[in-house]
């Protein structure tokens, strides 16, 4: 995919320091991006901070948690001071549960939804605040096929992702009726091969792993980078799987609940027990020298044929309408006429 020249474009990424999060930051700072990165770990986020610092970006890191809504004030003021004016927020962090709705707390569910959910609403607060009087800017919100459609065993994930779908949608319809050049979109997810699934807290027998085909986390980050430039609309769907999930939804939901029952379990779970050590990441950082990729590259797919179809479409569009006449849009740092 051919990078636009944005170079200095002052990004921030909750959740940068190891899975998709770090996936897109790789993307963003090998166009020499100005990025901060957040996440709870500070000896993952350094680590972090050194890999992006050698593709050519320069990198501040902030050891916070999402859930904190004054902390996230805080990001974006120090960002402003300390870097330049945000162009592109991208709410990214996320936490999970695998177990079964009988058998989880009201603590977990609170704790998730904290995260997962209102991260990104404190998240775009704090953004808003910046872009906003200066009419230009991006946010973006990472999704998931689960924010059409819930499966068995994550129901807090797949609760807080659909709130983050409802959220979106009405700051869309009121940046709209604004008339404002602040651009959103939430780009929806496949299962991606992250780490995610060596740190969630799971009440399984067996360790957690995603449901089948499986991508490289590269193929979600290309998708947001393309949206922080593009305007693709209110949603991006990545790859056949994600499109497929979201459209059936609409057709067939009932087949799909009874699919899931029969294949949710056992999809969700692979051979291996889960060890009596394993260290979760719900309530603390998971120790570990986590970076983009889990465990499951034998397995995970490099590219997506429909995204590239899909974005190569978007580009078709673009210059079409550039051709039929002027249209005002934002892009990163300025808007274009």
């Amino acid at each position: 995919m051919t990078s636009p020249n944005r170079q200095g474009d002052v990004v921030v990424i909750t959740g940068g320091s190891a899975g998709l999060g770090r996936a897109i930051a790789n993307r963003f700072a090998k166009t020499g991006a100005r990025l901060a990165i957040t996440a709870r770990g500070r000896e993952r986020l350094q680590q972090a901070k050194s890999e992006l610092e050698a593709l050519g970006a320069d990198v501040v890191v902030f050891a916070e948690d999402v859930s904190d809504s004054e902390a996230m004030e805080r990001i974006a003021e120090t960002v402003e001071r300390e870097v330049g004016p945000i162009d592109i927020w991208i709410n990214n962090a996320m936490v999970s549960v695998f177990s079964p709705i009988k058998q989880m707390e009201a603590a977990e569910y609170r704790r998730v939804t904290e995260v997962t959910y209102l991260g990104y609403v404190y998240g775009t607060l704090a953004a808003l605040r910046r872009m906003l009087p200066r009419n230009r800017g991006v946010i973006i919100h990472v999704g998931s096929a689960l924010a059409h459609r819930s499966i068995p065993l994550q129901s807090a994930y797949c609760a807080a992702k659909h709130a983050v779908m409802g959220f979106h949608e009405s700051l869309l319809s009121e940046l709209i009726h604004d008339g404002s050049a602040v651009r959103t979109t939430i780009v929806q997810m496949p299962a991606l091969n992250t780490p995610q699934f060596d740190w969630v807290k799971t009440r399984l027998p067996n360790s957690p792993q995603p449901l089948p085909p499986v991508f490289q986390p590269e193929v979600g980050a290309d998708a947001v980078f393309f949206a922080a430039y593009h305007d693709v609309g209110r949603e991006l769907l990545v790859g056949w799987p994600t499109v497929k999930v979201v459209e059936g939804n609409k057709i067939v939901a009932g087949y799909i609940d009874r699919k899931l029952a029969r294949d949710g379990y056992k999809g969700q779970q692979g051979d291996q027990p889960v060890s009596p050590d394993r260290q979760d990441n719900l309530w603390n950082p998971a120790p570990g020298p986590w970076r983009a990729h889990g465990r499951f590259d034998d397995i995970a797919r490099q590219k997506s044929l429909l995204l590239r179809v899909q974005l190569k479409l978007d580009l078709f569009e673009d210059a079409l309408k550039r051709f039929i006449g002027p249209r005002r849009r934002t892009i990163g740092r300025g808007t274009e006429q």
